[in-house]
């Protein structure tokens, strides 16, 4: 599914206009980007976390050339999904 059929969805379920569950999704990006970037965590109960996790430096081959290359270390997003989301699916 992608952003556009999400947000039919949401207006479908919610019984809104598509402008307006393009706004409500255009919010929850930008809340779970903002608090994912001032380190804190993003609970949903029963759906998931939003987190941020750190990846340590590491070594590498470049498949194309076979060559070494260090990869630096980086946070990057992270998301687990909850008991009720596992269970469904």
């Amino acid at each position: 599914m992608k952003k556009k059929e999400l947000i039919e969805r949401i207006a479908e379920e919610a019984d809104v206009p598509a402008s307006e569950a393009q706004k409500y999704v255009a919010a929850f990006e930008e809340i779970v980007t903002e608090a994912l970037k001032s380190g804190e965590e993003v609970q949903i109960t029963g759906f998931g976390k939003f987190s941020v996790r750190e990846r340590k430096a590491r070594e590498s081959r470049n498949p194309q050339t076979g060559e070494k290359m260090k990869i630096k270390a980086q946070k990057v997003p992270a998301f687990s999904a909850g008991n009720a989301l596992k269970e469904a699916v």
